[in-house]
């Protein structure tokens, strides 16, 4: 049985190393060990959708999850793609306006918006391009701590389109280190073009 130890694994990470192990080995048991309810309960909903019974033991500080495929686990691997197979998705648009995500707490902003750049690499559907502007160009200079998993989108076919007005405003033009400078004729005509737009 493949154990996967998440205890200090921060968040999204225990749900997406699950789901990497499961949609890899769909007739394989596997066991997770987690370090809070929160963990545990992703882990959980991930693996009933994906359709594994689970079952939860508490050990100490750590929650143990044994995760067993059920007899038809053929339905779920024709429902869901392999984890290393990523789709480009046309007419979809990610918008960045802020190196933060939601409002609040800018520290914890910052750690969303890390969490949600590092989700959408790991997802099976990819957005045809990321738009970065305002303070959310940041995120794509040196110092930033989400500069692999864009540059991993990149290389992945995303464009990554950053304003070089923002960047100049910022003096950050200098700094860019992943992602083509662009312009707002640019921006207006990939939001124009896009069917759906993904603004975190």
């Amino acid at each position: 049985m493949k154990i996967l130890d998440c205890r200090e694994l921060q968040c999204p990470r225990p749900v997406l190393e699950t789901r990497k192990q499961i949609l890899a080995h769909p007739d394989e048991p596997v066991q997770v060990r987690v370090g809070n309810d929160i963990a545990q309960a992703n882990v959980t909903r991930l693996a009933t959708k994906e359709g594994f019974a689970v079952t939860a033991t508490s050990k100490g500080d750590e929650i143990v999850l044994d995760l067993t495929p059920q007899e038809t686990p053929q339905v779920v691997e024709t429902q869901a793609p392999p984890a290393t197979t990523k789709k480009i998705t046309q007419d979809t648009v990610v918008y960045i306006a802020s190196a933060c995500m939601g409002r609040g707490n800018d520290e914890l902003g910052e750690v969303l918006m890390r969490n949600f750049i590092c989700t959408l690499l790991e997802s099976s559907q990819l957005p045809s391009t990321m738009l970065f502007v305002n303070g959310g160009v940041k995120l794509t200079c040196e110092g930033s701590a989400v500069l692999e998993p864009l540059q991993r989108l990149e290389e992945s076919g995303v464009t990554i389109n950053v304003c070089g007005l923002c960047l100049e405003f910022y003096e950050l033009k200098d700094q860019l280190k992943v992602g083509q400078v662009s312009n707002m004729l640019d921006t207006v005509e990939a939001m124009q073009q896009a069917d759906r737009i993904i603004q975190p």
